[in-house]
């Protein structure tokens, strides 16, 4: 059970009850959780993260690369959460299931582009300092962008912003689960 109560959605006012219409809208009627326990706390915070994920969806990456880096990170931090949320996020973006399962793993999905990504989002993610230039070489060596490598940047830090949250709450997952 998620740490922090939220009201009824129902019950819900003014900027509280403006952001869960936002993502109702998004979400084809939705309210997610983690989008209902930050609706509930911060609507801003909520808001401006919306802003940020509606950035993402007209950024120059894929929806199967963005999906690669938000499973990856998830898995990375241990947000059960957002693992259930991006596997199922990543099916839906065509990601098939043995790649999604690689992707957590570790593993070489096959697709040379792919894996220079989850290579260079698992170094970002567990190093510290800068980058060897290796590494930024690399992924420009997969066809990468100066341009998409910033959008991987708000890829992984809205990640790591929804898995901290959910870590802290223990949000109920109401995601299909992962094997």
């Amino acid at each position: 059970m998620s740490r922090i109560a939220i009201p009824a959605l129902s019950d819900a006012t003014g900027n509280t009850a403006d952001v869960y219409a936002r993502v109702r809208k998004i979400a084809g009627g939705d309210v997610p959780n983690l989008f209902a326990a930050l609706g509930h706390l911060a609507p801003a915070t909520l808001s401006a993260a919306l802003d940020a994920e509606g950035a993402l969806a007209s950024s120059s990456l894929s929806k199967q690369d963005l999906e690669t880096i938000k499973l990856l990170v998830s898995e990375l931090t241990g947000c059960d959460y957002c693992v259930a949320a991006h596997a199922m996020l990543g099916k839906m973006a065509g990601l098939s299931p043995v790649a999604l399962k690689q992707i957590r793993n570790g593993q070489p999905t096959g697709d040379s582009k792919r894996d220079a990504l989850i290579r260079f989002v698992r170094t970002l993610q567990t190093t510290r300092g800068t980058i060897d230039e290796d590494e930024l070489a690399a992924i420009r060596a997969a066809d990468y962008s100066d341009t998409q490598l910033a959008d991987v940047s708000l890829a992984i830090a809205m990640t790591i912003f929804t898995n901290t949250f959910n870590r802290i709450n223990d949000t109920d997952v109401d995601f299909p689960a992962v094997e």
